[in-house]
């Protein structure tokens, strides 16, 4: 079907369920699910690409996302599970296996911390520090096509709504 026959509005997955519960829950307001519907099944959808994606490198978006604080905290690209616990939200025992699977792997090791001995620190080593140049170039790439629909002030503007709803739901 060519851009022109498209309706002016063309219909989602989460048209239906609006329809399906306005009919059958007349008394609830669907206004709300209409973005936050949206908003996880767009979600999904990206984490699902995503995840596509990074298997090409040999990663999950957990490792993805700790290597990528590593890699823009800057060098010596080293911080501690704490540090790194609060950018990426992963619970200890999370971040405790995530960190075992780079270190295994070699792309970060880990080390005393200079300033408290009980504290181990994460670096990014040589091995991974080109592994997430080249995964992140491949996200980066993937959030370009994601939204290659919208123009430059679309982006701006959902770019500004998202961070205001994002803003309202801190504690």
């Amino acid at each position: 079907m060519s851009e022109q026959h498209l309706p002016a509005h063309p219909e989602d997955i989460v048209d239906q369920l609006l329809r399906d519960w306005a009919r059958e829950r007349p008394d609830l307001d669907v206004s709300a699910m209409a973005v936050v519907g949206r908003l996880l099944h767009i979600g999904g959808l990206l984490q699902a690409r995503a995840g596509e994606r990074l298997q090409a490198h040999g990663i999950g978006y957990s490792e993805l996302d700790v290597l990528a604080t590593l890699r823009r905290s800057g060098a010596p690209y080293r911080l501690t599970p704490t540090a790194l616990r609060k950018s990426v939200l992963l619970t200890s025992g999370a971040m405790t296996a995530c960190l075992n699977r780079l270190e295994q792997r070699g792309l970060i090791s880990r080390n005393p911390d200079d300033s408290d001995r009980r504290s181990l620190t994460a670096t990014l080593t040589p091995e991974g520090l080109a592994l997430i140049e080249a995964a992140i170039a491949s996200h980066f790439a993937q959030a370009q096509q994601a939204v290659a629909g919208l123009d430059h002030a679309e982006r701006a503007e959902l770019a500004r709504l998202l961070r205001k709803f994002r803003l309202q739901l801190e504690p």
